[in-house]
């Protein structure tokens, strides 16, 4: 292992890096609104499904708990299947032009739902949309990790998740905003016949002619404009060095990393450029040892079965997907879906104060992730994640006494709710600089590059799965535990806190071309080590030549 890292003493954090070598920081921060259409699409839908002129067109997702439950995770779902699928896109175009496809997917998606007129259409748009952004999650993160330099890599990564924030937020605010077209009734003239409005006897015979479909129309369509943007820009960025090497692409490869690290010595990027290489010849025996004769989607199968019988490389997939398992269990998702219900059911008193509530949530969301951007790559991964657990923990804790103790009459005894309120910012604060982040940069930067793709396909999909677990069953959930759905999530909280301490390895400041020795794979990195040195022997050979005979 080398004494010092390539580019660690030029390059000491995001900041540095967005002065020095702004061109992999705008590189970076583009590729990152692929989190953005993520965020964005996880977190419309909680306000929409609450809007009276949905539930007048689409009354059963309205008001069946467990059907709501199916339309928001059929999203989901489709998203775990995008991941899985991914792998041979990604290793055939690229991961460059894997986003500008899923991009284009995601924009049809997006025009189904926006067009929406029954609930089939509406429910594959959901499907399409969420294949698209499960391509991209698994996608982005791989793409980012393969351009940051090592020192800053964590933090550069985090920008995806700040990304996904960001959509979050904007689709909280966009939804309380067009949730005003038209007013906020249905029908405003017309009283409920119950407490609230239902929209199988509150609806007039001519339809609503309050709110309008606008109110949820504009939000599913917005979306499309960061997708367009997105797809249309990734044709003007670089490819990645690693992907290239690995297609026999040497030229475009160092062109590609020297124009990345442009201002960096040039010994320091051919040093990179040597390792890279090392680990791709590397890969490249151990496919022909282990897998003879197979290529294109054979070799994609074979691979998924080396992962799961070679032990450093298992032991990395299950790290990486605990890790995405109990970022969805510790209850992220179960607020951003569901976080007007759970602030009417904390005391918020009618839609458009839940909605509100839920845009704070959404600013809180955002801003907490700015600390992950600075401290991660001084911190380390584990002291995140192991404070966040304890922080998270805590307040699911103190909420769920809150809920346990008064029931449903919390919009009575006001400080009550407003504590469990309160608790669950607090929440989401410690989720955010911790688990949200990491959960993307962890899996992003433990593989080698031979199986790099199929391995993030299994660790996103794994996050998809357990989201779609948790999208399906947290209305019911809230329905029939109440109290307890909080103290659910709360022991996922406290058994992940045990699982980084002993389980997860510190992967700060180590290249990728490095994570076998964090993971004790001494024989692959003696042996990419013995061809880095080739490498450098035979650069250095060569320029002694060439001085030798200007000479």
């Amino acid at each position: 292992m080398r004494e010092v890292g390539i580019l660690d003493v030029a390059h000491g954090n995001v900041v540095t890096i967005m002065m020095k070598d702004p061109v992999v920081f705008l590189v970076i921060l583009f590729a990152s609104l692929g989190g953005l259409l993520f965020g964005y699409d996880q977190g419309v839908i909680s306000g929409i499904v609450t809007m009276e002129s949905f539930g007048a067109k689409f009354p059963r997702i309205f008001m069946d708990a467990d059907y709501k439950g199916w339309f928001v995770s059929t999203f989901l779902l489709c998203a775990w299947f995008g991941s899985i699928i991914n792998t041979p896109i990604v290793d055939r175009f690229g991961r460059r032009d894997s986003i500008t496809i899923s991009c284009v997917i995601f924009v049809i998606g997006s025009a189904f739902q926006c067009a929406g007129i029954n609930t089939s259409m509406l429910f594959g748009g959901r499907a399409v949309a969420g294949l698209a952004v499960g391509q991209l999650t698994m996608v982005v993160p791989m793409y980012m990790s393969e351009l940051a330099p090592p020192s800053v890599r964590g933090g550069l990564v985090v920008i995806q998740q700040l990304s996904i924030t960001i959509g979050i937020m904007i689709s909280y605010w966009l939804d309380y905003g067009t949730h005003f077209i038209g007013g906020t009734r249905c029908a405003p003239s017309h009283p409920y016949q119950g407490e609230t409005f239902n929209p199988n006897v509150d609806v007039p015979p001519g339809g609503c002619y309050g709110q309008s479909d606008a109110s949820w129309r504009i939000p599913f369509g917005v979306q499309i404009a960061p997708a367009v943007l997105l797809g249309i820009g990734m044709i003007f960025f670089p490819r990645s060095p690693r992907w290239l090497l690995s297609k026999g692409r040497d030229e475009e490869a160092w062109s590609s990393l020297k124009y990345l690290r442009r201002k960096s010595h040039e010994d320091q990027v051919e040093r990179e450029f040597a390792e890279i290489k090392a680990e791709v010849v590397y890969e490249d025996k151990y496919k022909e040892k282990r897998f003879p004769g197979k290529t294109g989607v054979a070799l994609t199968l074979t691979g998924y079965w080396d992962i799961l019988t070679t032990k450093s490389h298992f032991k990395r997939v299950f790290i990486g997907s605990a890790v995405m398992f109990f970022q969805q269990f510790i209850g992220c998702n179960a607020i951003i879906y569901y976080a007007p219900t759970i602030f009417t059911q904390l005391g918020m008193n009618s839609t458009t104060t839940s909605l509100l509530g839920t845009g704070l949530y959404g600013i809180v969301n955002c801003l907490s992730t700015l600390p992950a951007v600075f401290l991660i790559d001084r911190c380390g991964r584990k002291t995140l994640l192991m404070a966040g657990a304890i922080g998270t923990f805590i307040s699911l804790v103190i909420v769920g006494a809150i809920v346990g103790k008064y029931g449903d009459r919390l919009s009575e005894f006001k400080t009550a709710g407003r504590t469990a309120i309160a608790f669950i910012f607090i929440y989401d604060v410690n989720f955010s600089y911790s688990w949200a982040p990491i959960g993307w940069v962890l899996p992003s930067e433990i593989f080698p590059i031979g199986i790099r793709s199929n391995a993030i396909s299994i660790t996103t999909s794994s996050t998809w799965m357990n989201n779609f677990i948790i999208g399906l069953v947290t209305p019911h959930m809230l329905e029939t535990m109440k109290w307890g759905t909080y103290i659910f999530f709360a022991a996922f909280a406290i058994i992940a806190f045990f699982f980084t301490w002993l389980i997860i390895p510190e992967t700060k400041g180590v290249p990728l071309e490095e994570m076998d020795a964090v993971f004790g794979d001494t024989a692959a990195l003696q042996e990419k080590n013995l061809v880095t040195i080739t490498s450098v022997s035979e650069s250095d050979a060569k320029d002694r030549n060439s001085i030798e005979m200007s000479e």
